[in-house]
């Protein structure tokens, strides 16, 4: 079965993986977001850095937040230099793509011997 969005999809992740074989794991999630950046303009990879949204309950604009990067117009990746990616990663994911009215994210670990990957997608 194929993905939507499976080449962009790839295109970040190999952005990615680029970015994670040149520094390995053991910095902060900046220093990532710094050398992703360049990546992706060396790349030619459409982004978003530190992408503020605005946050609505019941209409009301009530706060305003920033995502890590919002790449290809469609996903919004979450930069991660931690032990582990656990469920409560994955809500809270959801909550920013429900939040960005988008639909795609990708979370990036960079803390481990091999760059950790897990897409998200938001479902109503």
């Amino acid at each position: 079965m194929e993905l939507e969005f499976e080449q962009l999809t790839e295109n970040i992740i190999a952005a990615s993986i680029e970015v994670h074989k040149t520094l390995g794991p053991g910095f902060l999630e900046s220093v990532y977001e710094n050398a992703l950046s360049l990546e992706f303009e060396t790349r030619d990879i459409p982004y978003k850095r530190q992408w503020e949204i605005s946050i609505f309950y019941n209409g009301n604009e009530i706060g305003k937040h920033r995502l890590d990067m919002y790449v290809f117009n469609k996903f919004v990746v979450e930069l991660k230099a931690i032990k582990e990616i656990t469920n409560e990663h994955f809500a809270i994911d959801r909550s920013y793509l429900k939040a960005a009215r988008q639909r795609h994210g990708l979370i990036l670990n960079f803390a481990k011997p091999i760059l950790e990957i897990k897409r998200v997608i938001f479902t109503e």
